[in-house]
């Protein structure tokens, strides 16, 4: 149970931003200074572990249902908190730094509380773990993830296919749009080929990425009837702020990394080296082992509790707030990573292609 416990500290986020909205004026910016400088700091202080648990812990640790309750509480804390920032924005009077400061807070507790625990729901089979999950990406915007993430995204990971995969040399800033953009209509695409394999008419009920649209839609709505166009403005501004986080993280997990062809013209499978990984033990207990990014991409059904490290995974220079500190300087990040990437890409070049 103890080892159970440490992701509690996965609730640190929430907790800042129930201070954030308790009591505002300059903690306005906590959100932000405990993502982007405290949590940093800390991992420079702190060693990351690459040891992985015994096949038996395993085993155990993949049953114990207390790992799924830690996901399934994101939902109320996720909605509760998106609920008292709405009834904040409508009754008290913000000082304009506050606005601003309350909400790039709020974008990021909808990326990391949000977004990061849909992806991990998304990928479970029950109905109710995959409606928790689109409940999760409602308030982002982000409906459309679990589709082209899951069936687009697995598939075409580390190629020019994939809308998630950072180009080499390529800005944060111009990936944002790229990926943003593509990803959207990526899912669309997924979800025809889904309908036609099935013999379903493409515009339909059948249609899932219609409803997530009337979904989305709907809220917003309700959201305008509630608080006019300032909630919603305000409800929009912290969705990008949410998916933007997820961007940044997609950014970095796989930046410059690709998949060689085969002689059959096809892509080489999904190897552990087509993955940037982190074993900073804070970022990984708080964004729920995400940071062993290379073992989901290996089998996406694994639970979080259970990744594991490759030796073979290429590892981030820093932790994953660092690291997205760094794509926010392009220079910066082009110098301390591209290096990595070529030195890679021989190490890659030099096995087999599978």
């Amino acid at each position: 149970m103890s080892r159970a416990l440490k992701y509690l500290w996965a609730y640190i986020i929430p907790a800042v931003l129930v201070a954030v909205l308790a009591f505002r004026g300059w903690m306005s910016f906590a959100g932000l200074f405990v993502a982007f400088a405290a949590i940093p700091l800390l991992e420079f202080a702190m060693k990351g572990s690459n040891k992985n648990l015994t096949d038996e812990d395993e085993k155990n640790f993949e049953k114990k249902y207390w790992f799924d309750i830690l996901l399934y509480l994101n939902v109320p804390i996720v909605w509760g908190i998106t609920a008292w920032y709405f009834y904040l924005i409508l009754n008290v009077e913000l000082l304009n730094y506050e606005y601003i400061g309350i909400n790039l807070s709020m974008g990021i507790f909808l990326g990391a509380m949000g977004i990061n625990v849909a992806h991990e729901l998304g990928h479970r089979n029950t109905w109710y773990e995959q409606l928790f999950a689109k409940l999760l990406l409602l308030p982002n915007l982000y409906t459309h993830f679990t589709i082209e993430h899951n069936r687009g995204h697995h598939v075409n990971v580390a190629t020019p296919e994939d809308p998630a995969t950072a180009r080499y040399n390529e800005i944060l800033y111009a990936f944002w749009f790229r990926s943003v953009i593509t990803t959207y209509i990526s899912a669309w695409r997924l979800e025809a080929k889904r309908l036609k394999s099935d013999g379903k008419n493409n515009i339909s009920f059948h249609n899932e990425m219609i409803w997530l649209q009337v979904l989305q839609l709907s809220y917003l709505a309700v959201i305008y009837w509630i608080g006019g166009a300032y909630l919603l403005l305000s409800a929009i501004q912290i969705a990008v702020g949410g998916f933007l986080m997820l961007e940044t993280v997609n950014y970095i997990e796989h930046y410059g990394l690709s998949r060689r062809k085969t002689e059959t013209g096809r892509y080489e499978r999904v190897q552990p080296w087509h993955s940037w990984n982190s074993n900073h033990d804070l970022g990984r207990i708080i964004l729920y082992e995400l940071t062993r990014h290379s073992d989901h991409h290996y089998k996406a059904s694994r639970k979080y509790q259970i990744l594991r490290h490759f030796d073979e995974s290429p590892q981030l220079p820093f932790g994953y707030p660092t690291s997205m500190l760094m794509a926010f300087i392009p220079p910066l990040w082009f110098a301390v990573m591209n290096k990595r990437v070529n030195e890679l890409k021989k190490q890659q070049d030099l096995l087999p292609v599978n």
